[in-house]
């Protein structure tokens, strides 16, 4: 299983590598972008798009992966057909030709179908098709030293190529954090990869890939960051584990992560800008002033995984298990999760019930498109179950004395 994650933060690396590639020239960029057909739309965005790049990424961590299992792991052959994506491999150029994006054998035969794509542009095609097939060594003390089994034909993966497309094709590089959060811009853009159970939908592995993270005053050039987790059969590991050991100045075991400030009194949230007016008010009342907006689903949930916030909460349900998978399995690692805020509000603490998680194997019932992988009662990502009983209880409260008062 530490194969396969390490195999993955290669892929999420090479990925980023793509993603850092695509953004050095604004004039390559403005050909990378082709609208999605309406059945793909996120229907909480008016225009929705989707762009060379998003393939490209979802398709480089789809083959390399399908290469992976078939040269070393074929004692467990099929993950190649349980690994899914957000995106259409399908691009149309100005000629009309249909063409199906597939990495080739070689860089030459990847950048003659990159050029196809890219309606004949060779420098463009040839430059991408170099990243495409760059070999990326990544190296990890604390994954590095383990090694931990599990049967390879349980897995399913979900891939986010670029999540936050709008903030990568906008570009913004000159946001300013608000209080380490950034409510958008390039920071704001992460490459999710989750893994699950494929007969539980229980997240497993999880890799947030977040390419832009600091750039050199000097060449421009952007730097990135990798965060990871695994959580399987009472092992839990997480890459913050050094991180949040040094800052404590004691070690930290993984599963206890953020349950030291359980019974503080002040929580904090970071939401989207697109939240219902009713859940906002009711947050202001739980949390003050402590309510952060930013963008992406997977950039909120990676401020939790950091510790900047406590909460990340969405009541909508144009989130997707592309979108949660990754940042779930790594808060599972470090002792929180993802739930169901819908049936979190309507379950009856008082009974003990299991706090509903999301789980990522089963289609929504009725649901056509991409709504069939919907997270449909929203979601509250989190890393310490003894305050998020303590948020949610105090959520309740403020949303039952708002409906009162109305």
């Amino acid at each position: 299983m530490s194969d396969i994650l390490r195999e993955l933060l290669c892929v999420s690396e090479k990925a980023a590598n793509i993603a850092r590639a695509c953004r050095q020239q604004e004039a390559l960029f403005q050909l990378l972008i082709e609208e999605k057909k309406e059945e793909e739309k996120n229907k909480k965005f008016a225009v929705d798009f989707k762009t060379l790049a998003d393939v490209l990424v979802q398709e480089v961590i789809k083959q390399n992966m399908e290469n992976k299992v078939r040269k070393v792991t074929a004692k467990f052959p099929g993950l190649e057909k349980h690994i899914f994506g957000e995106e259409s491999n399908e691009f149309t150029n100005d000629l009309g030709e249909k063409i199906t994006l597939r990495l080739c054998s070689t860089e030459e035969e990847t950048a003659e179908l990159l050029s196809k794509v890219l309606n004949g542009n060779k420098v463009a095609s040839e430059a991408l098709a170099r990243v495409v097939h760059q070999d990326v060594a990544f190296t990890d003390p604390i994954l590095d030293s383990t090694e931990i089994n599990v049967p390879q034909d349980i897995l399913g993966i979900w891939v986010d190529p670029i999540d936050s497309t709008y903030q990568y094709i906008k570009g913004s590089a000159d946001i300013k954090s608000n209080q380490g959060i950034f409510p958008c811009g390039l920071q704001c853009v992460t490459i999710l990869i989750g893994v699950y159970d494929i007969q539980t939908g229980v997240p497993l592995m999880g890799v947030i890939n977040q390419p832009f993270v600091s750039r050199d005053p000097n060449t421009l050039r952007w730097k990135g960051q990798c965060y990871w987790g695994l959580s399987y059969m009472g092992t839990n590991m997480h890459s913050l584990q050094l991180t949040i050991s040094r800052r404590s100045g004691s070690e930290i075991h993984a599963g206890n992560t953020g349950s030291e400030a359980a019974f503080s009194p002040s929580f904090s949230a970071v939401i989207s800008t697109s939240e219902k007016e009713t859940i906002k008010a009711a947050l202001s009342r739980v949390c003050g002033d402590r309510i952060f907006g930013a963008a992406g689903a997977g950039y909120k949930s990676l401020c939790v995984v950091q510790g900047l916030v406590d909460i990340y909460i969405f009541s909508e349900d144009t989130t997707f298990k592309w979108d949660s998978c990754a940042a779930h399995a790594i808060l599972r690692a470090m002792g929180g999760g993802i739930v169901d805020l819908k049936e979190c509000l309507e379950r009856n603490p008082e009974t003990g019930l299991d706090l509903p998680q999301l789980v990522y194997h089963v289609e929504n019932e009725g649901a056509a498109g991409v709504d069939r992988w919907a997270n449909k009662g929203g979601l509250i990502a989190y890393r310490s179950r003894k305050r998020l009983e303590t948020f949610l209880s105090l959520l309740v409260q403020s949303l039952a004395s708002a409906e009162t008062q109305t």
